[in-house]
């Protein structure tokens, strides 16, 4: 009988495979980085060939450390970075460019265009969404544009495309070209209510259908697969935000979760209705169970959390390892007047300026690399304010507590000045891969291993609770400042 459910996380800067058992108790573990390029300022790229033979490889390293085969293995389910997309030829499997990914700014003259009749929301009431650089559809658009005989050869039938999660799925399976609800309301090409690809999108941005993959549900088996997984059955699919909502068992309309990674993501459960925003969040899917509605979210998405620590590290050789950050931060009492904005590639939710560009605010000759560390933890809890803020305008009261999860929750330093600064408790799960347990947890319903949303939700505990402690004029002060060193990020980049 089958002991495990198989969850591949593919995200931003790495791949990850957990293995899970009844309990949602992890089993094995493995993770691997995947190189980043920057080919031009604004410009991030991976390689989907490197990304697939990591996939490979953390699979293989999960079932040896569990002493495990295939035949162990329930299903797999897949969880991946959104927005970034692959293009890939039919016969060959070969990419014919590097991914461009979920943070790369090349479509702004794209979408410029896209925005001259009706503005940044002219496509609003059908997707949910801006016209922004960080979705995938203006991508493909410009990969069939720039790329030499790409529109020609997907015309013909001879190139297919997808984000992540159907690039993985393809390979897993050998063929099968699908995507769910969750990735595809990221495209800015799905008709939200009907969750099909939308005609009128395709058209403006020049997209052939036949490139596209097929819309399946969120929890179904789509194929199974070859390889080192022979036979196992591919069950799962979500968005990694939607995975983590999920995991974190938001299934009922008011509960949310905000992880924290490379970005920063808020997510709350809309239940069955697409709210439109009014404060700069996005609409988007939650998941679709078989023969059932589909659950919407509404989300605020921060373009930079973790990634502005790897900035320290990378680019600036402030610490050598992201651990080293919380013990910088906490050599000083405060952030000592510094700001950092980190609109690297414009801002998300809920200003979407893609003429933001980043800025340190209120430097003196005070000011250490121990600050700037604690100005970079405070930015992503700062940003998350923001988002909590907005939130409360669509739907009500701040929760009284915060679930949280992502590789930034290790961080306490964090954790607590995101207590104090938000006003609300924060509570980690015990098992803080939620992101993975979604993805489990959503193949693990399509073959049985589980049988309901109400056992799933079971199998959720709280953790660690940070509660805040700062006093409410100390709070209104910092937050002050830093919507004032937000301002100064704004019309950077001239029209």
């Amino acid at each position: 009988m089958p002991r495990v459910i198989a969850a591949i996380d593919q995200g931003t800067t790495s791949t990850r495979c957990l293995l899970l058992d009844r309990a949602a108790a992890a089993v094995a573990f493995a993770q691997k980085e995947h190189r980043q390029s920057y080919p031009r300022p604004g410009w991030v790229e991976h390689d989907a060939v490197e990304i697939w033979a990591n996939t490979q490889e953390v699979a293989a390293a999960a079932l040896a450390q569990a002493g495990l085969g295939a035949g162990d293995v329930a299903a797999v389910g897949v969880t991946n970075q959104r927005e970034t997309v692959v293009v890939w030829d039919r016969l060959t499997g070969a990419p014919i460019h590097p991914a461009i990914v979920w943070q790369d700014t090349r479509t702004a003259e794209i979408c410029g265009r896209l925005t001259e009749v009706g503005g940044q929301d002219a496509f609003r009431g059908r997707t949910g969404l801006p016209i922004a650089t960080y979705f995938s559809g203006p991508k493909l658009q410009w990969l069939l544009d720039q790329t030499r005989g790409a529109r020609s050869r997907a015309e013909r039938g001879d190139l297919l495309c997808g984000t992540i999660d159907t690039w993985l799925i393809w390979n897993l399976t050998g063929g099968v070209h699908v995507t769910d609800p969750s990735n595809a309301s990221r495209t800015l090409l799905m008709d939200l209510a009907r969750l099909e690809w939308d005609d009128h999108l395709l058209a403006a941005m020049d997209i052939p259908r036949a490139m596209l993959p097929e819309i399946r549900s969120s929890s179904e088996i789509y194929g199974h697969a070859r390889g080192l997984l022979e036979g196992v059955p591919v069950a799962g699919d979500l968005g990694d935000q939607q995975a983590a909502l999920f995991g974190q068992a938001c299934f009922a309309a008011g509960e949310g979760k905000n992880t924290y990674g490379t970005g920063c993501f808020l997510l709350q459960n809309t239940g069955h209705r697409a709210l439109q925003s009014r404060h700069g969040l996005l609409t988007t899917v939650a998941y679709r169970l078989p023969q059932q509605r589909p659950v919407y979210a509404l989300e605020g998405s921060v373009a930079v959390g973790g990634a502005l620590v790897q900035w320290l590290r990378d680019n600036l050789g402030l610490i050598r390892d992201a651990g080293e950050v919380e013990s910088l931060a906490n050599s000083v009492p405060d952030n000592g007047g510094v700001y950092i904005v980190p609109a690297f590639a414009g801002l998300f939710a809920p200003y979407w300026r893609s003429d933001a560009r980043g800025v340190i605010a209120g430097l003196t000759r005070y000011a250490t690399k121990a600050h700037l560390a604690r100005a970079a933890l405070e930015a992503t809890a700062f940003q998350t304010c923001e988002l909590l803020d907005a939130m409360a305008e669509e739907t009500g009261p701040l929760p009284s507590a915060l679930k949280v999860d992502g590789g930034m929750v290790s961080n306490h330093t964090l954790m607590q000045f995101q207590a104090d600064i938000s006003g609300v408790p924060v509570v980690c799960p015990m098992q803080p891969e939620s992101t993975a347990l979604g993805a489990a947890f959503a193949a693990g319903l399509a073959v049985g291993f589980w049988q309901s949303l109400d056992q799933l939700r079971q199998l959720w505990w709280p953790g660690r609770t940070w509660q805040p402690r700062m006093a409410a004029a100390e709070r209104e002060r910092l937050r002050a400042s830093w919507k004032k060193a937000v301002t100064r990020s704004f019309g950077w980049v001239d029209a």
